[in-house]
């Protein structure tokens, strides 16, 4: 007979035991292992569809896995909660607060702040940097009404392309305007039955009109035949003065001494007024003093002259008192040019904009508004010096609002 085939060696019985007991040790170290370590979910895994063609992991996660779906669930928002954390943390040390910035912008960064803006006009197309051909250095408002269309249009002619225009249209109507050329490259604001104060207040804040050198506030029934923007800008520079008006012509109406054009004069700051009028040769109205009808402002008055106007109080009068509060000294920087004059025509066009009651007409209401105005105004100067100088322990002196 031939030899016995061998199936395989037999072991000796202590190297079976041998390996029996390091199977077991390595049995219970892997399952101790495991349940120390987060379980891993295959479904958050990110494998090619093409791997498991038509496995569902999901199934297979929740049968074999020794965790539920809400424990998995549990365990990944609290560690997207560390990760959140960990990122709150990185950005509390590169957040950017800088509180020299303007208001309510402290966290930008410096660079990308324009704190300042303007009423050119942009195109829909091209480079910002081409759009402007010729960037104005000045602004003149106008507020207007449809009944002076062929005044304001001789007068806005008066300025060059270095102006920008700006109408304020007080009875709605601005389509009218687009018979003049010029119209199409002005700014057109329109609210009904509202002041050039009022329009003033809310649309030419500082920040707003920083471009420009000077800023004209002027009303619509003026006369500009005698009058060019370029030469007065240039009257008013070489005098150094911050705010002005133009000499208004002797003949037409009622008038300050202050604001009336003198002959063989470029500009005058002073004047001679009625007996008991002015108690300071420096005071209104004797200098330091021009007309609302009129006034123009360089950059920097006009930043001070706009916190002083009063959001309520939209008629202006008693304003012209106060302008001297904005510069110093004021009876040097506060004047008329007499070289470059015009005309107040006196058309009462706004007036007609108010309400006739108790059988008197519009012009009487808004007449007796002004007049109340002024005396408000004129108690809140007052009052808001007093207390001023109180808090500081020191005597008031005479309001500068009278």
């Amino acid at each position: 007979m031939g030899s016995p085939i061998r199936i395989g060696n037999l072991r000796n019985p202590n190297e079976t035991m041998r390996l029996a007991v390091t199977i077991f040790v390595g049995a219970v170290v892997g399952f101790f292992l495991g349940v120390s370590f987060p379980t891993i979910s295959l479904t958050k895994m990110n494998l090619p569809s093409t791997l498991f063609p038509s496995i569902d992991l999901s199934c297979i996660e929740e049968k074999y896995s020794g965790f539920s779906p809400q424990v998995l669930l549990s365990a990944w928002s609290s560690l997207k909660g560390n990760e959140q954390r960990t990122e709150k943390y990185v950005s509390q040390e590169t957040k950017i607060w800088v509180p020299t910035n303007p208001r309510g912008a402290e966290s930008l960064a410096p660079g990308i702040i324009a704190s300042e803006s303007d009423f050119y006009l942009h195109r829909l197309w091209g480079l910002p940097s081409e759009d402007l051909l010729v960037k104005p250095k000045y602004l003149v408002t106008f507020t207007v009404g449809c009944a002076q269309k062929k005044n304001v249009d001789a007068a806005v002619k008066k300025f060059s392309e270095n102006f920008t225009i700006l109408l304020f249209h007080y009875d709605g109507l601005t389509s009218e305007w687009d018979e003049f050329e010029w119209s199409k490259r002005a700014i057109h604001m329109s609210i009904q039955k509202q002041t050039k104060w009022w329009y003033a207040k809310r649309f030419l804040h500082p920040d707003i009109v920083a471009p420009y050198e000077y800023v004209f506030i002027w009303d619509e029934d003026l006369g500009l035949e005698h009058f060019d923007a370029e030469k007065y800008i240039k009257l008013v520079k070489k005098h150094g003065l911050e705010i002005s008006q133009p000499g208004l012509d002797p003949k037409s109406g009622l008038t300050w001494q202050m604001t009336r054009r003198r002959d063989n004069s470029e500009v005058h700051m002073q004047t001679e007024e009625r007996p008991g009028w002015c108690s300071d040769p420096h005071l209104p109205p004797c200098a330091s003093f021009v007309e609302i009808m009129a006034p123009v402002f360089s950059r920097d008055a006009w930043r001070c002259v706009w916190h002083m106007i009063q959001n309520d109080l939209v008629h202006g009068w008693g304003l012209d008192f106060a302008l001297r509060n904005c510069v110093e000294p004021a009876h040097k920087k506060i004047g008329v040019v007499d070289a470059q004059w015009i005309v107040h025509q006196g058309v009462p066009s706004l007036g007609n904009q108010g309400q006739a009651e108790g059988g008197r007409a519009p012009w009487e209401g808004v007449r007796e508004r002004c007049h109340s105005e002024w005396a408000m105004f004129q108690a809140r100067m007052t009052g808001a010096e007093k207390a001023y100088f109180e808090e500081m322990g020191v005597d008031p002196p005479n309001s500068t609002a009278h």
